[in-house]
């Protein structure tokens, strides 16, 4: 729908990363967080039903099913791309690594449960990947208080920036893409890395926040453990 904000190294666009704004597609190296398809819904407190009033209030867009996540990469097509996502989910075709984000800053979790999931996965694809001796490892741990950081930001599922530099510092060379931009991270991320980055945001009060985090800079609290 519009450009909503540049600067020397980033540039954002508010509306749909496949009808309005493909100019993501321009960029080297995929790097985004989209809709896992696991029909997340969150309410202050804790989950809600997908009926009620709270969930609906909370869910993310286009999470019914990977039917969106699938179409971007289907566009983006076998270049180098770092993809979130949840064991829930049925991963997407082609993953060549596979790490761990452990959020050792979550919730407690219910009161009565066998079992509390406190980590996401994220997908490598595609060739290029910077390597080291050690290589990087397959956990990374991060100890930032999640729910505080949902209420300090002002998005349901804002990654650390901490956390995107480093996958960002294994990427190959070149423009940073992100067609769903949420809070803002990896564009934060790529921008402190001294990399370019184009991002896509459908949510205009979301653009808003990835505007006003790129404009003030970021004193990042989410530090690794």
């Amino acid at each position: 729908m519009t450009l909503y904000y540049q600067d020397d190294h980033v540039t954002l666009y508010h509306g749909d990363c496949l009808t309005e704004h493909r100019e993501w597609l321009d960029a080297d190296v995929l790097v985004t967080d989209p809709p896992y398809g696991v029909k997340w819904t969150q309410r202050i407190g804790g989950y809600a039903g997908a009926g009620s009033y709270e969930a609906l209030r909370m869910a993310v867009s286009g999470d019914a099913d990977e039917g969106l996540r699938d179409a971007v990469l289907a566009e983006w097509g076998a270049r180098p791309a770092v993809v979130f996502g949840s064991w829930k989910a049925t991963p997407p075709s082609g993953v060549r690594s596979r790490l761990i984000w452990d959020k050792r800053g979550s919730h407690p979790g219910p009161l009565n449960a066998p079992f509390y999931t406190t980590d996401e996965e994220v997908y490598i694809l595609g060739k290029g990947f910077r390597a080291s001796s050690p290589p990087q490892r397959s956990v990374i741990s991060t100890k930032e208080q999640r729910s505080a950081e949902v209420s300090r930001i002002g998005h349901p599922t804002p990654k650390p920036v901490a956390l995107m530099e480093i996958l960002v510092d294994r990427c190959p060379p070149g423009v940073i893409s992100d067609p769903f931009a949420g809070s803002g991270s990896t564009l934060l991320a790529a921008r402190n890395m001294g990399r370019k980055a184009i991002g896509v945001e459908l949510e205009e009060k979301y653009c808003e926040i990835i505007a006003k985090r790129l404009e003030q800079g970021v004193l990042d609290i989410g530090a690794l453990a």
